[in-house]
């Protein structure tokens, strides 16, 4: 794969300061220190938040999560921070969750699920489905899922089981997520060794959220494991072309659109995994979030502008 035709010149500045932070090699260092460098490099990227949002940390029956708001919401938004499950929480995604906020006016809530190897499949999804009915019953506001690559897996999770067992969700979200794909073929071979996440990573994250054998027909682990992709809401997943995890987002889209569902799928040019944190350095990073931000905004008015 001809990466240096396909990215950019800003992006590659991007990788380039990510790996300064967290090497290519981080998935062999031991899980205390993986996580040392993962949050060093966010804390690197980290922006401030935006004025005027009010920001607290509460326990959702027992998960710990952190809720932004801003004036008076009539939507909230619950977000689950990607990591491969191992790394990342609360402060790892502080800035794009204020972010979200700020732009489209929702409460946000923020969900710091257990992280493997210590707590392995499913307490992952059980933190995300507990912290998501606590936010409904407490805030009493129709509802966005939304999160970003093992976060996207968490929000399809939880908008999976939640039919006809939680009320008022709107709409999913999902930022290059990996929904259990097909690991032999499509992107996962095309882009085995893209910039930033790697096929050997992600078997690496998959071996340690289960610890050991892969669950089979569970679509609380893999979403795309599902036989029934109906009556799940209004849908938008956004993928980055040099991922190996861009084709779960264009299968679990079609998957859902085969079975009389709405899902757009948007698939960003020159992008890789992790693109989230370049939104202020990167052009096509920016404009992708903006993509993001309207598609929460959207369905949390009920607006289908893709058709």
């Amino acid at each position: 794969m001809d990466y240096e035709r396909l990215i950019d010149e800003e992006t590659w500045t991007f990788i380039r300061r990510t790996t300064e932070s967290y090497p290519d090699n981080a998935v062999d260092l031991t899980i205390e220190d993986q996580r040392r460098v993962y949050n060093e490099m966010c804390q690197d990227f980290r922006q401030p938040r935006p004025p005027g949002l009010e920001v607290q940390d509460r326990s959702a029956d027992g998960v710990p999560v952190r809720v932004y708001t801003a004036g008076d919401p009539t939507r909230t938004v619950v977000y689950f921070h990607g990591g491969g499950f191992v790394v990342g929480g609360l402060d790892s995604h502080d800035d794009v969750c204020a972010e979200i906020c700020a732009q489209t006016g929702y409460r946000v809530v923020a969900v710091d699920y257990r992280l493997c190897p210590e707590h392995v499949h499913p307490a992952q999804f059980a933190d995300s489905w507990t912290a998501t009915n606590w936010a409904a019953t407490e805030f009493g506001d129709p509802l966005v899922l939304a999160g970003d690559s093992a976060g996207g897996n968490l929000a399809a999770a939880v908008a999976h089981y939640g039919r006809k067992r939680l009320e008022g969700v709107l709409g999913q979200v999902l930022v290059y997520p990996g929904l259990g794909g097909d690991a032999s073929a499509g992107s996962y071979i095309e882009h085995a060794h893209a910039p930033l996440l790697t096929l050997d990573e992600i078997k690496f994250y998959e071996k340690v959220r289960c610890g050991g054998t892969v669950p089979q027909n569970d679509p609380t682990f893999a979403p795309l494991q599902d036989t029934d992709f109906s009556g799940l809401p209004p849908t938008v997943v956004v993928t980055a072309d040099c991922d190996p995890l861009r084709d779960d987002g264009a299968i679990y889209c079609e998957q859902i659109a085969a079975a009389g569902g709405q899902a757009h799928w948007i698939n960003e040019p020159g992008l890789v995994h992790g693109y989230l944190r370049a939104r202020t350095s990167v052009k096509r990073a920016a404009d992708s979030f903006e993509r993001i931000s309207i598609a929460i905004e959207a369905l949390g008015q009920e607006v289908w502008p893709y058709d």
